[in-house]
């Protein structure tokens, strides 16, 4: 099984100012935004199921094992 194109996850290891949005240990879906980044900041799908932009230094890149991807395709 193949992740879909693009796809991305980072665990969220910050939540300050953000407690109702993300939640600390969480793996959240990472969606590519390059202006974004420039900032300092990263976009993520949070809590309330829309994509919201936030500081990179929440979060830190993770990569999802083979045998847990259908996990993730199915609550995407």
């Amino acid at each position: 099984m193949t992740k879909k194109k693009g796809q991305q996850f980072a665990v969220c290891v910050k939540n300050e100012d953000y407690p109702a949005s993300l939640e600390v240990r969480k793996i959240y879906e990472v969606l590519a935004d390059v202006k974004a980044a420039k900032h300092g900041l990263i976009r993520i799908i949070d809590e309330s199921g829309e994509d919201y932009l936030y500081p990179q230094d929440f979060f830190v890149d993770i990569e999802i094992p083979e045998a847990a991807e259908t996990v993730f395709e199915k609550a995407s």
